[in-house]
């Protein structure tokens, strides 16, 4: 009868170790209960989110207990609840940097009602260097074995600078080696065929204007069924579910694209416009623009983009403390304008380069987010270029960045592909 039956396994382990918050480990208990953290700068002393403002010391004669200290003190009751047999409370006497600690103020409170002993750890130095290692392990920079001298140069030999190599090597030279140099392959995913199918119906919708001898736009079913083709030409890259869900969302973000934007929409433009064979203080650049759109032979360089346009805020940031690359839009909008600039065979000149959102905001409200270029910028951008090209032709892309957060970096660590490891350097950590 085709009756499913669903199966559940389950596997554990009795020797397992389960790593809980105090607030996940609610209604649970188990024989051994190691509590550990239990000092003020955790528990009671944590700077907690303003809600508005206190009143002063003075104003009352004796300073009630505040709802917040009860509701921690009710907390970390639980925590100590969760023991079934053996419960040990631990704390640090001061951090990695040296800098003290103190227990927290209900380690005393329990410490007034009953006799417990209070053991000082002493850890033998095999094991605080082991721990010191592998804090290396997950900071430092690994190095990954240099492949044969004659075989990295074929690639070096054909490489051009594109804007998508050059931030990928400011990000992390190994996610250039492996990306942008020998181009490992990688599988299409959900996000990316999606993002494309967006793209190619707005490609499609501009060239059939521009096929048309009244220069009029098709109607927005003739771009939706652009993009429902598309979809169906990759649907291997979906879940039968997300394809749905997908589709659903496509069709309707696109038809309220095309309702809001088809007024204004500038029809002397060019569209899918491959750039190449521009020489810029000596490195040799090319790109592929979405649309440039003309007035006269000034240019704003439109770049489609799908996902959160509130996530991609800070992308738009120039070089600060924080991120003294800049943000990798921001560093598009100049690398355009340098591409443009200096295509010999076109006397263009940009004067700004647009980021068109065709994904709306949690409100519906659709984004343009418009960047001018200083000759700041374009100095700065130029110095990255230069920078970064000299260093790929020195092959300095064996070594990654060594950030926490890093992919490439951790997979080469986890996957012990590397040769060795590299203290990070001091502007780095302090960075992060």
């Amino acid at each position: 009868n085709d009756v499913s039956i669903p199966l559940a396994q389950v596997a554990g382990s009795d020797k397992g170790v389960n790593l809980l918050t105090v607030h996940g480990s609610k209604g649970l208990e188990f024989e051994y209960v190691f509590f550990t953290g239990c000092i003020s700068k955790v528990w009671e002393k944590k700077k907690a989110r303003s809600g508005g403002f206190s009143f002063p010391d003075t104003m009352f004669d004796s300073k009630p207990v505040s709802n917040d200290e009860e509701e921690l003190r009710r907390l970390f009751y639980v925590a100590l609840t969760r023991a079934q047999k053996h419960l040990f409370i631990t704390y640090s006497n001061c951090g990695n940097d040296g800098k003290g600690y103190e227990p927290s103020q209900f380690i005393a409170e329990i410490r007034d009602s009953h006799v417990i002993d209070v053991e000082q750890v002493k850890l033998d130095k095999s094991v605080t260097m082991e721990f010191e290692a592998i804090q290396f392990m997950d900071t430092a920079s690994p190095e990954i074995e240099k492949i044969e001298a004659d075989f990295i140069q074929r690639f070096l030999d054909k490489f051009v600078m594109n804007v998508t190599a050059l931030s990928n090597y400011l990000r992390c030279p190994l996610q250039f080696y492996y990306n942008n140099l020998i181009r490992i392959p990688s599988p299409k995913n959900e996000n990316t065929e999606f993002g494309s199918a967006v793209h190619y119906a707005i490609q499609r919708l501009f060239e059939k204007m521009q096929q048309d001898p009244a220069n009029k736009f098709s109607s927005k079913e003739d771009m939706l069924r652009d993009f429902e083709w598309y979809m169906h030409r990759h649907r291997e890259s979906f879940t039968r579910e997300a394809f749905k869900r997908r589709m659903e969302y496509g069709v309707e973000v696109l038809a309220n694209y095309y309702d809001k934007y088809l007024p204004e929409w500038n029809k002397v433009v060019a569209v899918e416009r491959n750039i190449r064979n521009v020489v810029w203080n000596g490195v040799p650049l090319k790109g592929k623009l979405d649309k440039l759109e003309f007035i006269n032979k000034e240019v704003n360089v439109v770049d489609y983009k799908t996902g959160d346009f509130e996530k991609a805020k800070k992308k738009f940031n120039p070089p600060n403390d924080k991120d003294p690359n800049g943000g990798d839009y921001w560093r598009q909008a100049v690398f355009y304008k340098i591409l443009v600039d200096n295509y010999e065979q076109k006397e263009w000149k940009v004067i700004s380069t647009e980021f068109d959102f065709v994904e709306p905001d949690n409100k519906k409200v659709y984004h343009k987010r418009k960047v001018v270029i200083s000759p700041e910028d374009i100095t700065t951008v130029t110095q990255q270029i230069t920078d970064t090209w000299n260093k790929i032709q020195n092959r300095e892309f064996y070594i990654g960045c060594g950030k926490e957060d890093c992919h490439y970096c951790k997979f080469v660590k986890e996957n012990n592909l590397h040769v060795a490891l590299h203290e990070v350097e001091e502007d780095v950590l302090e960075e992060e």
